[in-house]
Formats: C-alpha cells, structure tokens, sequence
C-alpha cells in the first residue's frame, strides 16, 4: 500500500514537471522571439539557454528529487574547446548548457523548424546537420565547429551520435576528436550516470544525485588521421572507466565498446 502511494505521488510529480517544463519552454522561446535578437550574442545566449536551462534544473531538483554532484570543475580551462561526454538522456543536455556558456552542440536540422522552440535555438549559432547525409554532416561540424571555436565558444559533441541506455556504451565517433586535431585544441572528457535516473525511454524518473566527472583536458598528440584516432581512443578509454568508477558499467570489459570513424 505504502509503495503504491508513493508511486502515485511520484507519477504526480513528474506530471506537474512535464507540465511546467512545456509551459516554460512555450513562453520562454516565445519571448525569446522577440527580446534575443536584439541582444549581443554571449548576452542572447544566457538569456534563452542559460536562465531557462537553469529553471529546468531547479523544476528536476524540486518535482523529480534529481540533484547533481560535480567532481573535477577544477579542469575546466580558461578557453573554451571540445567537450566529448557520453549521452544517456535529455538531462545532460539541460546541465552542459547552463554549465558551460556560451556553448554551441551539434543538432538535427529539423529542429530548427519547430515554431518558437526552434527558431530560438536557431539564434544560438548550433551546429544543424542533416542526419540522412553523414558526409556532408561532418564536414559541416568540422567547417563550423572551427569557426565557433575560433569566436571562444565551447563546442559541444555527443559521440555516441544517439543517447545510450544506462549501463552500456554506444559507438564513438571521431567528428569531435578531429575538430580538437585540426583546430589544435584539447579535448575536455566528461562522463556522467544520467539515465540511471532520467532513463532513455519513457517518462519515468528516479530519485537520486547524477554524477559528472569531468577530466583533465586531452591535447592532440601530432596532427593528422593518427592524432584523431589516438585522441579518440584515449577519450574512449577515460570515460569507459569513468563510468565503471561511478558504479554505471560492470568492472569487467563489454564487448559494446567500439571505435569506429
């Protein structure tokens, strides 16, 4: 009886979040329309990412009972570069745009036509790519990634492509690595247990406290296809440890790790 109860006061809660979390993105990008073009970008940018991102942050903490614990914000540098991290859920995503500013992630072109919502993040200077055409998408994150990393503007790539369920690893891709190569910057490696309370699929939600470790910055070693190979490998290998480290992968090595190009 007591574990019912509990399930239908959390299934309540997380009703009220979804509930303010499409109320507040409805006006938010709405008024964003409006306010944001006029704004410089580093100043347009806080305020259509980082304040709304922020109050999302606080509706998971208040309705869901989800907190964050942070190890390693010492190793953030000075100036922005790559960040590589895992994906497990739409959190994550929430978290990294408020925590590093400006920051400029890699997208699907569709989502840009969405009214209001779209158009906003339209204004944020993301990297749009067309999915059904991988070769032009990764020129298109090399070519603009440099640009935006040129301007001090952290660039953010999600390997993995797709998010992965809790407790596996998906395929790592080299885009993010080859944009640190060629524009001769570090990578800065962040691993984190999202979906072990924000799952992949369905609306459910744990209570608990994320994990985000974020790792000293990966310079290249040399230049060229062997650089990027190594730089990803070593990404790869870091935040597969990481994740063993926080409890989210088995000690023993998974044959779901790959590295392809």
């Amino acid at each position: 009886m007591v574990n019912a109860t509990m399930s239908i006061v959390q299934a309540i809660r997380i009703f009220v979040f979804y509930l303010l979390l499409g109320t507040s993105a409805f006006l938010w990008c709405t008024l964003s329309f409006f306010v944001a073009p006029f704004l410089p970008f580093r100043a347009r940018y806080r305020f259509i990412n980082v304040f709304w991102c922020r109050f999302v942050l606080v509706l998971v903490r208040v309705f869901l009972n989800i907190r964050v614990k942070v190890t390693g914000a010492e190793n953030v540098p000075q100036q922005p570069c790559v960040i590589l991290s895992n994906h497990q859920s739409t959190w994550e995503t929430f978290f990294l745009s408020a925590y590093f500013q400006p920051l400029s992630q890699v997208l699907k072109r569709e989502l840009l036509y969405v009214p209001f919502f779209g158009w906003a993040m339209a204004m944020l200077r993301p990297i749009a790519i067309d999915r059904g055409n991988p070769k032009a998408a990764l020129k298109q994150v090399a070519a603009k990634g440099d640009e935006l990393l040129r301007n001090k503007v952290w660039v953010l790539i999600f390997p993995e492509g797709t998010r992965v369920p809790f407790g596996k690893i998906g395929k790592f891709s080299r885009s993010g690595a080859a944009l640190a190569v060629n524009a001769e910057l570090p990578i800065l490696p962040i691993a984190h247990n999202a979906g072990k309370y924000w799952p992949k699929e369905g609306w459910g939600k744990k209570p608990g406290t994320i994990e985000v470790v974020i790792g000293a910055p990966m310079h290249p070693q040399g230049t060229g296809p062997r650089a990027i190979v190594e730089l990803n490998d070593r990404f790869a290998a870091w935040n597969e440890q990481a994740q063993r480290d926080m409890g989210s992968l088995p000690q023993t090595p998974q044959t779901e790790q790959q590295i392809v190009a």
